[in-house]
């Protein structure tokens, strides 16, 4: 996009809609659109998870508040846009039941779109034939795709591969398997083509398209100039760590079902987001024309040089998006509002609440959780084994916590700086448990209380048993906890390590 059309769509004003803002595309997506001069309108389930986001309070950026499930209301919330980007896909799960959310979805969205009078639908899809072998979560984003067309808007659709970049799912499963397996036993599907994309082609492309008027009503394929198996790809992934050869042995008895199971074992990837993953491997997905490149010229990124920036970017702490943050927040079931178990504990610290809500916030990924990790890590395993996130996911990045991210086997349910920090657990259990810190400042000058609160309602009399069985754990644990955040908190400047040091986004 040149100089000139930037400052043109500055001068019009001209909005655009994006669904999927908080996922891992979108929110790369909506500030690259606004840097273009547009105006974009952000539609999500769950506006406070934007609020955090840098380009949030920027001029041009209005959020709002839709599940996309009615269409007379979406043509009111997409009235006055010149084009809308959908970018919602059902990967935590498949079967009938999400294919057919997924085409309800889209065909309300479609409706919307021609009822608002909106030029153009941009849609992201996946790579591969179709045929008889196209996996379930492929053919239910084909299906998308003509359902998307349906009401008469021109939509342009692009498919890819696998993108590579900082925080993508495609790419933590790549790199943790090379990482932590220097022998491999994996089906046939690793002999099978792939061509990988890097995501600043993905939105590159995706922002192109507004000022190329012939891509609508267009499919584009798009990847990086690389065509490689899975096995090249992944001793092209262990090169860019610095790892030696990784052994890789294929055999013609690993399911899919299997080979996500193992996924999900070693890589942070859950096993929802790794079944559809994995079916989909054993297609050749690889770009069959050359139609965007001849109607937007544009030199992608090769494998090696998109593995080495998204390495660097996630060792720089520069993941703008996590493939963690994408979905629903967790609510409490009706059976939540019973008895609730209560853990409450208080420490007072000789340091401001900025300070205090600095330490609490490293808590979890790489830094730990301040005392007894090996207890912290034999329940993450334990939660593993029984098909939970455990702590594989980690965190985004070592000090900034946004709402709505998953640390560990904790999601962000609350964030009011300097003040209070609120966690929802997503690890099996009978129940819901909920972990709560809240700071306030006392009558000392530079001095704050820190009160730390578990919360659990449990579910039956198994959730009971839980309870009465971890209780007594809580003395060692959160005491523990809360005795070395107010070691981190008290350390002068000069003795905090790395880690301790408050990020530059917070000073």
């Amino acid at each position: 996009m040149t100089e000139a059309s930037t400052q043109h769509n500055a001068e019009t004003g001209q909005c655009i809609a994006v669904t999927g803002a908080t996922g891992y595309v979108g929110g790369r997506l909506a500030p690259r659109l606004l840097e273009r001069g547009y105006a974009i309108r952000c539609l999500v389930r769950d506006p406070k998870k934007l609020d955090d986001r840098p380009w949030r309070n920027e001029p041009g950026v209005e959020v709002v508040k839709s599940d996309l499930s009615d269409a007379k209301e979406l043509a009111e919330q997409l009235k006055g846009c010149a084009a809308a980007y959908y970018l919602i896909h059902s990967m935590e799960a498949a079967g009938e039941e999400y294919a057919n959310r997924d085409r309800r979805l889209a065909e309300n969205f479609a409706n919307g779109c021609a009822a608002a009078g909106v030029g153009r639908i941009v849609y992201l899809g996946g790579l591969g034939e179709v045929d008889d072998t196209l996996s379930e979560h492929l053919r239910s984003r084909r299906e998308v795709e003509e359902v998307l067309g349906s009401a008469g808007v021109p939509v342009t659709v692009f498919r890819a591969a696998i993108i590579i970049g900082s925080g993508s799912a495609s790419f933590e499963i790549l790199r943790y398997l090379v990482d932590r397996l220097p022998v491999m036993i994996t089906p046939r599907w690793v002999q099978s083509e792939c061509q990988p994309i890097a995501i600043a082609d993905v939105l590159h492309w995706l922002v192109a398209c507004l000022d190329a008027p012939d891509t609508a009503g267009r499919v584009l394929e798009i990847g990086g100039p690389d065509v490689l198996t899975y096995n090249e790809l992944m001793q092209t992934a262990a090169k860019s760590i610095g790892l030696p050869r990784r052994w890789i042995i294929p055999v013609p008895v690993l399911t899919p079902r299997l080979s996500s199971a193992w996924i999900s074992l070693v890589t942070p990837v859950t096993y929802r987001i790794a079944r559809p993953l994995a079916d989909g491997l054993r297609n050749r997905v690889v770009v069959t024309n050359d139609d965007v490149q001849r109607l937007m010229p544009h030199e992608a990124l090769g494998v090696s040089e998109a593995i080495d920036r998204a390495l660097t970017r996630a060792r720089d702490d520069q993941v703008d998006t996590h493939w963690a943050v994408a979905g629903p927040m967790p609510g409490d079931p009706e059976w939540a509002g019973g008895k609730e178990f209560r853990d409450a504990r208080s420490i007072r610290i000789d340091a401001d609440p900025e300070h205090v809500f600095r330490a609490v916030c490293r808590v979890g990924g790489g830094h730990g959780w301040y005392w007894g990790d090996v207890l912290w890590r034999l329940r993450g395993w334990m939660d593993q084994f029984v098909g939970g996130p455990g702590l594989r996911r980690g965190r985004r990045h070592r000090e900034e916590i946004r709402y709505g991210e998953a640390l560990d086997f904790w999601r962000v349910v609350g964030v009011e700086r300097p003040r209070l920090l609120q966690l929802h657990a997503e690890m099996k259990l009978p129940g819901v448990a909920r972990l709560e810190f809240e700071i306030d400042p006392t009558d000392t000058p530079d001095e704050s209380l820190l009160r730390m609160t578990a919360r659990f309602w449990p579910r039956g009399l198994l959730g009971l048993a839980y309870w009465y069985a971890v209780a007594p754990l809580h003395h060692f644990v959160f005491g523990g906890m809360l005795r070395g955040i107010k070691r981190a908190a008290e350390k002068p400047p000069a003795e905090q390590t790395p880690a301790d040091a408050p990020s530059p986004e917070s000073q």
